[in-house]
C-alpha cells in the first residue's frame, strides 16, 4: 500500500500520528553513516539513502523514492521531491525546494584518455552548492562543480552547467540568466491596460513559462490524489457524479504530460485492463460505467457520432496509446454518411455537430493507427462532404445565432478540425475566413468572463488560430495580442496542490478545480506559448487528445512515430 507520507511529507509535522512518528524515529536509527537529524525531520520509507554524511534542518524532508548518496547536508525547510536524485558532496541552505525527478550530481567522470573506457577513468568530485530560499524546477540537472546563489529560481528540465547568481531566473539547456528577480517593478511595463499587459507578458513570459511547468509538476501527484476516492479516479472532489471513464484518462494525461509515466499507485497494465473491458467487440465503442466496478457493460445504442460513446473514443484511445496499448478491437464505422452527417444539428447545435466529425476521425486514424485498418471510401466520403459543406464566407459549419453569436461555430469547428484536418496532418479549405470568424468571436467578451471564462471555450479559439496559421500569416498581429493577454492571465489561476478549475471564474460547480480542468488548461497553455512562439520553457507537449501533431497520414501514406 502506497504511505500518503511518503509523497505528501509536508503534511508530517502538523499531521502525523504517534505511531508514524514512532516508525519515523525507527528509520532514523536505520540510517548509516554521520547522521545529524532536527526535529521533525521526514525521511521516506521508499528513499534510498546511503550517505557517508547526513544532516537535516528542521521540518526538511527526502520523499519517496528520491535517492541520496555521499556527504549532503539540508538547511530547516528543504525538500527532496519524489524521485528526485541528490549524490555527492552537496551543501543546500534553508528553504529549498527541489523538484521531482530533480538531479543533483556532485561528481564526473574523467574522459581524458582515449587509451581506456570511460568508466575506467578516475572520478572528479568538486561538489554542488545551493543557497537558501532556492527553488529547483521538476527534472532540472544540476552538474559538479555548479553554486547557485541564494534566492534563485531554476526552470523546470533545465540542465545547469555554470553558477547562477543569487536572485536568478535561469532555465533552459544549458541554463541561462533570463532575469534579476529583484528587477524593480517599476523598470518593467504595468500591467494596467491591454497593451501594457502584452509587453509585459512578451518580455517576462518565458521565465513565467518555467516556474509554471515547475510548480505543477512540483505538485501533480497532489492533483492525482485528491481525484482518487480510493477505488476510482473523480473528477471533483465533493462532486456527487456517476462513475466515468473520462476521469481516468485525464489522469492518465496528466501524468503522461507532467511526468511522463502512470498516475502514481497504478500500473499501465491495470489501467489498460480497466479501460478495454468497456469495449464492444462488435462495434469496437466503449460503454459508460465504473472502471473500477464490475458491472455488465451495457453495449446497446452506442454510436460514434453522438452520445458517451463518441468522447470515450477520443478519451481513452489516447490513454490506451500513452500506456503503450491501443485499443484491443477496430472501431465499425457509420454508413450512409452523407445523410446522417447532414442529420446533425448544425443549424443550432455546431459544437455537438462538430464533435460527431471528430469522433468520426478520431475512429478512422485509431483504426489505422491501433490496427493498420484502412477506412477505405469512408475517409474520402467524409473529407468530401467536408469541403463542399465548408461556407467560403466563413471558412466554418454552421450558422451564426443572434442567441449566442459564433460561439457554437467556433465550438463546432475546433473540435470538426481536431479530429480530421488536424489528425491527418491535412490543409483547412478556407484558413483566412476562418481566422477572421474565430477573432471575430475572440471579441465576445460574454464568452470569455464570468462562467463563459472555462477551458473549453479558449481552446476552441486557440486552436483554430495556432492550427490556420499553419497555412497563412492573416490576422497574426490581433491573434498574438489576445493569446497574450489569455496566457497572462491563466498562469496565475492554477491552485496549489489542487490544478485548474474548468471554469475558474464560473458560479457554479466547474469553478472547483478537478482532472478535466487541468487537463485542458495545461494543452491550452502549451497552444497558446506555441503560437508565441514560445512554448519551449515549458519542457511539455500534449501527446494525448489535444496532442497538436498528426496521429497518421491520410490512408494509403506511412504512420507517423
Amino acid at each position: 500500500m502506497v504511505d500518503r507520507l511518503d509523497f505528501l511529507p509536508w503534511e508530517y509535522a502538523r499531521r502525523a500520528t504517534a505511531e508514524e512518528r514512532a516508525e519515523q524515529a525507527e528509520r532514523h536509527r536505520e540510517l548509516g553513516g554521520k547522521v545529524e537529524l532536527a526535529e521533525d525531520v521526514y525521511i521516506a520509507s521508499t528513499a534510498a539513502v546511503f550517505c557517508d554524511e547526513l544532516r537535516m534542518g528542521e521540518r526538511s524532508y527526502l520523499a519517496a523514492n528520491s535517492y541520496v548518496t555521499g556527504e549532503v547536508s539540508l538547511g530547516a525547510d528543504s525538500t527532496v521531491n519524489p524521485y528526485a536524485v541528490v549524490r555527492g558532496k552537496i551543501t543546500i541552505g534553508d528553504g529549498v525546494r527541489i523538484g521531482a525527478h530533480t538531479s543533483l550530481l556532485a561528481f564526473n567522470h574523467g574522459s581524458g584518455r582515449t587509451d581506456q573506457p570511460i568508466f575506467r577513468q578516475p572520478h572528479t568530485a568538486l561538489g554542488i552548492t545551493v543557497g537558501d530560499d532556492v527553488w529547483i524546477g521538476s527534472n532540472a540537472i544540476v552538474l559538479d562543480g555548479v553554486t547557485i546563489g541564494p534566492h534563485s529560481i531554476i526552470g523546470a528540465g533545465a540542465v545547469v552547467t555554470k553558477d547562477v547568481p543569487a536572485w536568478s531566473i535561469a532555465a533552459g539547456n544549458p541554463a541561462r540568466v533570463l532575469r534579476d528577480r529583484r528587477e524593480p517593478a517599476a523598470s518593467r511595463p504595468a500591467a494596467a491596460s491591454p497593451a501594457s499587459a502584452s509587453l509585459r507578458t512578451s518580455t517576462d513570459l518565458p521565465e513565467r513559462l518555467a516556474a509554471f511547468a515547475s510548480r505543477a509538476r512540483d505538485q501533480v501527484g497532489d492533483v492525482l490524489a485528491r481525484s482518487y476516492d480510493g477505488d476510482r479516479f473523480i473528477d471533483r472532489p465533493g462532486i456527487d457524479a456517476e462513475p466515468a471513464i473520462r476521469p481516468w484518462c485525464d489522469a492518465v494525461e496528466i501524468s503522461d504530460l507532467l511526468l511522463r509515466r502512470t498516475p502514481e499507485g497504478h500500473t499501465a497494465d491495470d489501467l489498460i485492463r480497466r479501460l478495454r473491458s468497456r469495449q464492444d467487440p462488435a462495434t469496437g465503442l466503449l460503454a459508460p460505467g465504473d472502471l473500477a466496478g464490475d458491472d455488465k457493460p451495457d453495449f446497446t445504442g452506442l454510436s460514434v457520432l453522438q452520445g458517451a460513446a463518441s468522447y470515450h473514443i477520443l478519451c481513452a484511445g489516447y490513454a490506451l496509446q500513452l500506456l503503450g496499448s491501443s485499443f484491443e478491437h477496430p472501431i465499425v464505422l457509420p454508413t450512409d454518411l452523407p445523410a446522417k452527417l447532414d442529420a446533425l444539428p448544425w443549424a443550432r447545435n455546431s459544437w455537438s455537430a462538430g464533435s460527431g466529425l471528430d469522433a468520426l476521425g478520431t475512429a478512422m486514424a485509431r483504426n489505422i493507427y491501433d490496427h493498420d485498418v484502412d477506412p477505405g471510401d469512408t475517409f474520402f466520403t467524409t473529407f468530401g462532404w467536408l469541403t463542399t459543406r465548408a461556407d467560403p464566407a466563413t471558412g466554418a459549419w454552421g450558422n451564426h445565432h443572434p442567441d449566442d453569436g459564433w460561439l457554437q461555430v467556433v465550438n463546432g469547428f475546433y473540435r470538426l478540425t481536431r479530429g480530421t484536418y488536424a489528425q491527418f496532418g491535412l490543409p483547412l479549405p478556407y484558413p483566412e475566413q476562418a481566422i477572421k470568424t474565430v477573432l471575430t468571436h475572440a471579441q465576445d467578451r460574454t464568452a470569455f468572463s464570468g462562467d463563459g471564462y472555462n477551458s473549453c471555450n479558449v481552446l476552441d479559439v486557440i486552436h483554430p488560430l495556432w492550427l490556420a496559421g499553419k497555412q497563412t500569416a492573416y490576422g497574426r498581429a490581433e491573434g498574438e495580442r489576445w493569446a497574450r493577454e489569455i496566457l497572462d492571465g491563466l498562469l496565475d489561476r492554477w491552485v496549489d496542490g489542487e490544478g485548474f478549475a474548468f471554469a475558474p471564474d464560473g458560479t457554479d460547480d466547474r469553478s472547483i478545480p478537478g482532472l478535466q480542468g487541468t487537463e485542458m488548461w495545461l494543452a491550452v497553455i502549451w497552444l497558446l506559448a506555441d503560437y508565441l512562439g514560445t512554448a519551449e520553457p515549458l519542457g511539455y507537449k500534449p501527446r494525448g487528445v489535444h496532442r497538436p501533431d498528426p496521429l497518421v497520414t491520410p490512408p494509403g501514406g506511412h504512420l507517423l512515430a
